[in-house]
């Protein structure tokens, strides 16, 4: 494309633009999207794909330069590194509903790369790459059935709001993003604080009109431009596909119903290898007639697919279960010792053993990035190893799916956490999966819940998951409770919701197909609401609420907050006194900006006396209040008194006594310990005390033990 096309629109207040044909020209498609002052480009590239690919090589990235925001990157090389985790899960979410819109036989390579080249620190770029996806794919030479656009919903006092800016998204109860055409839904990913069923569709119903304003501007864009509609030919049926159904499907659907994950999978591998035998006995992998080895595998998959819809259609689940039903839970709490919590969630053949450590503010995660350095003091990593499905495969470092399925049970976790205020610790939650077939992370949630309350955190409510399927023929549609893993392979949704018995923390939709519509969405989360509260009672079967107290090996942590101009008088000149505290008190003192003081420590002793110390040095000195002060120095007009630590004030010799003082020395001695009254403290925070008038407030009086001496003496000499 030569010419230079743009179409622009006010949307939530503020004008989205989507240009195309000025940028990247021998890409296959490119856009650049500007939406206020944040711009992101995107530039999609499609190429022939590998002989004998079975699946869709579709590739997307997305990119934060931190030069959008003015920024350089940190650490030594001031370039960026490997994908950060919040470009990981933008990646994953743009993708997911792209993925079905692109017909099933279509192997040519595509790749979306998404890069934000501006930020203006008030609108999140992240949001915005699914739309630009969609335009960039839109106007390249791609079979693809779009257009689609995602969209950001927030709730603040009540009220939905559309895209939410950065600080809004702050007072937000609700964050939700989803993705669909201007038909359906495609893709939902959002998490709240407990959110009522009705209420989230409300939100997605609000959300899906702004998808059909934005994919109507993409229209408007592909029209302008002069885009064709892709002419695509469609691969010639596969020619096995008769064969195989014909002579082979019943024995596939009795090889299917069984179960047992493993002999389900024997039994229907044992049938796969009885049909290549019969065609294939030899090393050949062609026929005379044309037809090949690869073919066949081909239309094996795909009766396969369609015999596990056809069971499931007629009611039958490939587990004998029903659809509505549960599989077997099983829960236990305290597994492993030293560790501050543990517990294993295990629902039929998945099972996830977390680990829950608390730590203290040394241990936050620091998250760099466009906006903000910020900290993060809850975390969840989710693993998935190969033993967990049967497999050999080498260990590297986690990888996409395991970046996401971690982020999804850390955030449906997150609103039923106490504030940091009341619960001052780092929470790392380790969710290792040890056997999976099926919904694994949402098995992560329920075993992080059961973890969270064997360590003592006080969680303001349990949280459970689930994950419902879906199959679909023509107009009908059958939803399945707890689908494991097979469903998930030939379904057509996974529908992933965790809450509490109050409502909705987290909440995924997975799509195959083009797009669900609001009575299955309906439908599906009040299944989910019912699933979900048996699973919440089989849980606290193990343990009923959080335990009272913290575990033995879990560190002690205290919080204070001082005025901010006084952090120097806590750490003391080059940190003396802030070494002293921690060497006399045996803790840890963390101090931020904002004057809130951290004091942790293996004892809640070390901690208390910690405390008293910081409180101590950071009082507030009161006019009319009493001290017990000891004389630090004296001098001809006064004595100086430390009446808190580090803080002296001046006891001038005019109210040492409410009698004559001649000399300072002759009433107090250096070290001695004195009540002394605060009388003022002046404008540049200078103390001044008041011995006479604590004499005269006690009734005692420094001439009356004088006036004895004087009787004495007297008596003596008559």
């Amino acid at each position: 494309m030569s010419k230079k096309v743009q179409v622009s629109r006010e949307i939530a207040g503020q004008t989205l633009s989507l240009t195309t044909g000025q940028l990247a020209k021998q890409a296959s498609g490119s856009i650049l999207l500007q939406y206020g002052e944040t711009t992101l480009f995107i530039a999609t590239q499609t190429g022939p794909g590998r002989p004998g690919m079975d699946f869709f090589p579709l590739t997307v990235d997305y990119r934060e330069r931190f030069a959008a925001a003015g920024k350089f990157p940190g650490g030594f090389l001031k370039r960026e590194g490997r994908p950060t985790q919040k470009e990981i899960l933008t990646c994953r979410l743009t993708d997911r509903p792209i993925r079905p819109l692109f017909p099933k036989l279509f192997r040519d390579e595509v790749q979306v790369m998404i890069n934000v080249m501006s930020c203006d620190g008030v609108n999140d770029p992240s949001v915005w790459a699914i739309l630009g996806a969609s335009a960039g794919l839109s106007v390249a030479p791609l079979p693809f059935q779009g257009p689609i656009a995602g969209v950001q919903v927030g709730l603040i006092d009540g009220e939905f709001v559309l895209f939410p800016n950065v600080e809004q998204m702050k007072e937000s109860e609700l964050d939700l993003i989803m993705a669909g055409s201007k038909e359906s839904v495609l893709m939902i990913e959002g998490f709240g604080d407990q959110i009522p069923e009705d209420q989230m569709v409300d939100a997605l119903m609000f959300g899906h009109k702004a998808i059909i304003e934005l994919c109507e501007l993409q229209d408007e864009l592909i029209e302008a431009a002069g885009i064709e509609p892709f002419e695509y030919a469609e691969p010639v049926e596969n020619p096995w596909i008769g064969t195989v159904e014909s002579d082979y499907s019943d024995a596939i659907k009795k090889a299917r119903q069984n179960t047992k994950k493993t002999e389900r999978s024997a039994a229907t591998k044992a049938v796969r290898n009885e049909v290549i035998e019969k065609y294939f006995p030899g090393d050949e992998t062609e026929l005379e007639d044309g037809r090949t080895l690869g073919q066949l595998k081909e239309a094996f998959y795909q009766v396969d697919n369609d015999a596990c819809r056809q069971l499931t259609m007629a009611g039958h689940r490939l587990d004998g279960r029903g659809l509505n039903d549960l599989r077997q839970i099983d829960c236990e709490v305290d597994l492993l010792p030293i560790v501050h919590g543990s517990a294993l969630f295990t629902r039929g053949e998945t099972q996830s053993l977390a680990t829950v450590v608390l730590g203290t503010v040394r241990d936050e995660q620091r998250v760099d990035g466009l906006f903000d350095e910020s900290s993060q003091n809850f975390y969840l990593h989710y693993n998935f190893p190969s033993f967990s499905v049967g497999e050999v495969r080498p260990i590297r470092g986690p990888g996409r799916r395991e970046i996401g399925h971690g982020a999804l049970a850390e955030r449906s976790i997150a609103p039923v956490l106490p504030k940091r205020e009341d619960f001052p610790y780092t929470i790392r939650i380790i969710s290792d999966i040890l056997e999976s077939n099926g919904s694994s992370s949402m098995a992560s949630v329920c075993s992080a819940t059961l973890g969270l309350m064997a360590a003592g955190v006080p969680i303001s409510q349990p949280v459970a998951g689930i994950s419902v399927g879906v199959i679909m023929d023509g107009d009908d549609f059958v939803l399945l409770t707890d689908i494991i893993g097979d469903e998930d392979h030939f379904g057509h949704m996974d529908f992933k919701v965790a809450g509490s018995q109050k409502g909705i923390t987290g909440i995924q939709l997975d799509l195959k197909i083009d797009g669900i519509n609001e009575e299955i969405i309906r439908k599906t989360l009040e299944q989910a609401k019912i699933a979900r509260r048996e699973i919440l009672k089989t849980m606290l079967t193990a343990i009923r609420r959080p335990r009272p107290e913290l575990p033995d090996s879990a560190p002690r942590i205290m919080t204070t907050k001082i005025n901010p101009e006084k952090i120097g008088l806590v750490i003391g000149p080059s940190g003396k006194t802030i070494r002293a505290i921690q060497e006399s008190s045996g803790a840890q003192i963390d101090i931020v900006d904002d004057g809130t003081i951290t004091i942790s420590g293996p004892a809640k002793d070390a901690c208390a006396a910690a405390l008293a110390h910081i409180e101590a040095l950071t009082e507030e000195i009161k006019v009319g209040r009493i001290y017990a002060g000891k004389v630090s120095s004296i001098k001809d007009f006064g004595a100086f008194v430390e009446i808190a630590p580090g803080k002296d004030g001046l006891l001038h010799i005019s109210e040492l006594s409410d009698g004559f003082v001649k000399s300072v020395a002759e009433v107090v001695k250096v070290g001695e310990l004195i009540d002394v009254k605060v009388i003022a403290v002046d404008d540049q925070n200078r103390v001044k005390l008041s011995r006479k008038a604590v004499l005269l407030e006690q009734g005692g009086s420094d001439n009356e033990d004088d006036a004895e001496s004087d009787d004495d003496l007297d008596g003596e000499e008559e």
